[in-house]
Parts: C-alpha cells; structure tokens; sequence
C-alpha cells in the first residue's frame, strides 16, 4: 500500500504545484482476499449480492478507478496490477491491456502451465484458475 500511497502523493503534488515529478512504473503481482470490485463503467444493479450476503460469505465490496463491470476475485487469486501510465506507452488502451495479458501469459507458461486469453474480458482466466488450484 506504500507504493501506491507514494504514487498518489505525487500526483496530487503535480496537481497542486505543478511539481513536474514524474512516477515510477511498477508491475505487481499480487494474491486477492475475497472480493467484489465494480468497475467505473459498471452498474452497481449487476451486482447480485446484498450486503448481508457478503458479510455472511466473508467477501468485501469496493468501487474501483478502472473499467469494466463487476469482477469478483475468490481469495488467493492471483493478479496482475499495473501502477504505470500507459499513455506514455500507446495511445490504445486496449492494446496496452493485450501486452500486459502476454506478460502474464509468458510468465505462466514458465511455471508449466497452460495460457489462454478470455475470449470475452481482460484476462487470463483458464490460466489463473489452473494456478489457483495447484496453490
């Protein structure tokens, strides 16, 4: 949490100054708690769960700064979080989404396990379940 601490420090000094600091790029892999995100461009109506229903089933809910809709992480999933400014690499966002994917990708076929891309999101699907359960 440091991490992103020290990015948002900087960029509210560059909003407030116009510091001109520049942020570092980072490529975290990290394990998920039990969760449910919706995304900027979701609609809160998707999520199927109330809020007793996630207290009974131990999940937290958050509303998140990135796209999509609502993504649920079961705990020990692991993922792939980018604290970089793509801007800086492509202008299609989406093409910067499909990179970060073959990053993922290569790094699983080096522990021996299968890469597949979701045909309908972002993502790496098949393959973290396959890591999930070898876990």
């Amino acid at each position: 949490m440091q991490l992103f601490k020290d990015i948002i420090d900087i960029k509210i000094k560059n909003r407030r100054e116009d510091a001109g600091l520049k942020t570092d790029n980072h490529l975290l892999f990290v394990e998920h708690d039990h969760v449910y995100t919706l995304g900027k461009s979701g609609d809160l109506e998707n999520l199927l769960a109330n809020e007793s229903l996630l207290k009974n089933i131990g999940a937290t809910f958050y509303k998140i700064n990135c796209g999509g809709d609502i993504t649920y992480s079961w705990s020990s999933t692991n993922s792939m979080l980018s604290y970089t400014r793509p801007r800086f690499f492509f202008t299609d966002i989406h093409k910067y989404l499909r990179f970060l994917e073959e990053i993922f990708i290569k790094i699983l076929a080096d522990y021996g396990l299968k890469e597949k891309r979701s045909d309908r999101e972002t993502g790496v699907i098949d393959a973290l379940i396959i890591l999930n359960k070898n876990n």
